[in-house]
Parts: C-alpha cells; sequence; structure tokens
C-alpha cells in the first residue's frame, strides 16, 4: 500500500490549518482550524474488507513537571512516550481517500460526540480526553480527529504518524470509547497490508525556522 497527502509532504512540517493550537505571542498557544488532513491510499491487497486509520504522537513527554512552565524548556531528551490524535475504524473497503475537513473542522472544547463518521466509519476517543481531565471548561471524551497542540516549551519537534490498516474484517471488534491500542490488539493477526505518512510541527518559536 502507499499513503498519501495534498496537506503535508511525507517527512515535511504539517501547516497549523490542521493543528488543535497556534503558536500565540502573547498567550503562548491559541486554538487552531483543526482540520482534519486528506489522506488517500492505493495498492490496496485482495480480501480487504474495511481500513483501520491511527494517527498518534510519538514524542510526547511522559513527565509534565515542564510542560508550558514561563521560564523553563522540556529537555530534548527526556523519555517520551505516544499519544493518540485520531482513531478510525470501518472504513469500507471501497475507500480510497479522506478529504480535508471531512472529519473535523474546528475545536471543540469538551470534546466531540461520538457520531458516525463520514463513510459509515467509527471513531475512537483520542488522548486529549486524559489530558483535559479536570480541566474545567475542557473537560470530556474527545471523539475523532484532533490536531497538533505539543508544549509551546518542548526543546524537541514533535512528529505525527498516519497509518491505514487494509483489514480482512468487515467490523472492527471494539466498541464504545475505544482506543488507539485496543484497536491495535483488536487487529492483531487481520492485517493485510498497512502504510504510514508523517508530518512534524513544533510551537516553540526557537525551532519553528
Amino acid at each position: 500500500m502507499q499513503l498519501t497527502s495534498s496537506s503535508f509532504a511525507n517527512g515535511g512540517r504539517i501547516p497549523g490549518k490542521y493543528a488543535f493550537c497556534l503558536p500565540d505571542p502573547s498567550s503562548h498557544a491559541t486554538f487552531g482550524p483543526n482540520l482534519n488532513p486528506h489522506l488517500a491510499w492505493t495498492e490496496v491487497p485482495d480480501g480487504t474488507r474495511s481500513f483501520a486509520l491511527i494517527c498518534s504522537d510519538d514524542d510526547a513527554p511522559t513527565r509534565p513537571d515542564d510542560v508550558n512552565q514561563p521560564g523553563r524548556e522540556v529537555p530534548a531528551d527526556l523519555p517520551r512516550g505516544e499519544f493518540f490524535h485520531w482513531v478510525v475504524v470501518d472504513l469500507p473497503a471501497d475507500c480510497r481517500r479522506i478529504d480535508a475537513g471531512e472529519f473535523a473542522d474546528g475545536v471543540v472544547e469538551g470534546g466531540k460526540e461520538p457520531e458516525p463518521g463520514p463513510h459509515g466509519s467509527r471513531q475512537g476517543i483520542n488522548d486529549y480526553t486524559g489530558w483535559f481531565e479536570g480541566d474545567v471548561g475542557m473537560t470530556g471524551r474527545y471523539y475523532g480527529y484532533d490536531g497538533p497542540c505539543p508544549p509551546w516549551n518542548d526543546a524537541r519537534i514533535h512528529h505525527y504518524t498516519f497509518t491505514v490498516y487494509a483489514l480482512d474484517l468487515d467490523t472492527c471488534p471494539v466498541e464504545g470509547a475505544f482506543t488507539g491500542q485496543q484497536v491495535r490488539e483488536a487487529i492483531k493477526g487481520h492485517v493485510l497490508a498497512s502504510a504510514s505518512l508523517s508530518g512534524s510541527y513544533t510551537m516553540n518559536p526557537r525551532l519553528m525556522d
């Protein structure tokens, strides 16, 4: 399989229109347009019955001590973990593209509802659900796509990987507020092929040039 995007080049910077947050000179961060990017895939194997899609950031800080703290910077060598930004299952076998803004357009404070996605798909929760837990005005379940918003003082540029999986399943066996990790577990042994591309994003002014 091959995965491409007209929204950003593989290995290139993700434009701000696809981000949850944009840099702001006075407040460090402000909400962005938060459009999902365009994705298209080809060379789909015979026997494909549905697709799953996962987007994650592998550069998320594992400790919050320095995150978004004035006068401090998140060290580049701090151990990192994974942060899921988008989880989709049950894209039909004849689907070959997702248009920019088709799944997400704007930040929804408190999270989106678990409504059926385009093409009859289902969307799981992303990790903003846990990040905003206890934050008055923002807490809630964040279903579907929510784009990059790395710490504005992180010394490391973040990288976001989009992966499409061709499955021999009509329906992915996950329910409710399912997560990216739960989808990965559910599709083990059912992946006929997969394809990935990645883009980078930073909110740190020092790293933006």
